[in-house]
């Protein structure tokens, strides 16, 4: 695990010396208070594995919402941040970067945190609760549903505090589902959100690839999307004028 963690943050090492020199005053003014809530989570899901605790959370939650609850929306809540950050013209709010960037960070962010989710729930081999497979540590969909909500955040709360943190209650919204579906313990979603936390602000400060365009005309266009179901997935549809 701690190999993983350190390819993780390797990634962002080489993101943030891969930018433009104007952007290395952004980089100095990097609030490193912004990550304690992040590593909280993590570190709280963290200790929370294997343990009692853990188990009797399960069934608390079990027994509250059911043995039969099954919630399917818990597919769809991580991606509504999506469409909310590409919604801006809409709205009216002003954003923090334009569409080109914002699928950038995006897909970054994004891609990222299914690396390090993969690559943990592989190395930690937790059963679920449901004991259908041994990749429950940590939650993909939560870690997914934090990565958006955070990049949304970070995009709109110049513009509109109450819209930017929206994001938040889908992704929450997931997390509980995810554990009242019997697919993860609490440990593994707090862990997923601390994960998801991270990769958004990281990215959503670094600003990656700024210089890249998607075509010679700079007219083109494209689209990220997370694939979520029984297996975790990502995508993107690019529009080439």
């Amino acid at each position: 695990m701690k190999k993983t963690l350190l390819l993780f943050l390797s990634f962002y090492t080489i993101l943030g010396f891969g930018q433009e020199s104007d952007s290395l005053k952004v980089r100095s003014d990097f609030n490193y208070k912004s990550l304690i809530a992040p590593t909280a989570l993590i570190g709280a899901g963290t200790l929370l594995l294997h343990s009692d605790l853990n188990s009797r959370l399960q069934t608390d939650v079990t027994s509250f919402f059911g043995n039969d609850f099954h919630e399917p929306m818990d597919n769809i809540f991580p991606l509504v941040p999506i469409a909310q950050i590409y919604a801006v013209k809409y709205l009216g709010f002003q954003p923090k970067n334009n569409f080109r960037q914002q699928t950038i960070n995006l897909a970054v962010a994004n891609t990222a945190t299914l690396i390090l989710i993969t690559a943990l729930k592989h190395s930690v081999k937790e059963e679920r609760p449901d004991a259908s497979d041994e990749l429950s540590f940590p939650s993909g969909h939560a870690a997914i549903a934090f990565t958006n909500a955070t990049l949304l955040f970070y995009e709109y709360k110049e513009s509109n505090i109450w819209y930017a943190s929206s994001g938040f209650l889908f992704a929450a919204a997931t997390g509980v589902f995810r554990v009242a579906n019997d697919r993860h313990f609490t440990s593994d979603v707090l862990t997923g959100s601390g994960i998801g936390l991270v990769s958004g602000i990281l990215v959503s400060h670094f600003n990656p690839f700024q210089s890249l365009q998607f075509g010679k005309n700079k007219k083109s266009t494209a689209l990220v999307f997370p694939q979520i179901g029984s297996q975790i997935g990502f995508g993107m549809l690019v529009n080439l004028e």
